[in-house]
């Protein structure tokens, strides 16, 4: 299983962002995903995820309204469209492969090595 992500860099608050997660080694149509952020000093926040087929999202009130999670099951790819960027986004984006339980970290069973997102003026 590897999951790697990219797309992260610096942008300034208001700006946006498009985050890739390309998956391999397992049947991705077949997993639920997520994208867990850690900004520095932080612990994890689990910022959202979406079902097997897409019909079925998850956002952290932090970034309800600005960011949409979406996956391309025939490319193997997870995506995370950030909007309207602010400071205290700026983290360390993870995509994670989830097995069990949305919401708790244990259910998440593979991560990606991350993608750095710096938001400053």
């Amino acid at each position: 299983v590897q999951l790697v992500e990219s797309g992260g860099g610096m942008v300034q608050p208001g700006g946006s962002l498009r985050l890739s997660c390309a998956a391999s080694g397992f049947t991705f149509s077949s997993y639920d995903m997520s994208w867990v952020r850690q900004a520095p000093g932080k612990g994890p926040e689990w910022v959202s995820a979406i079902n097997t087929g897409g019909g079925s999202t998850y956002y952290a009130d932090s970034v309800k309204g600005r960011f949409t999670i979406s996956r391309d099951n025939a490319k193997n790819t997870l995506y995370l469209q950030m909007n309207s960027l602010k400071p205290e986004d700026t983290a360390l984006y993870y995509c994670a492969r989830m097995t069990t339980g949305w919401g708790t970290f244990d259910g998440m069973d593979y991560w990606g090595k991350g993608t750095l997102v710096t938001v400053s003026s």
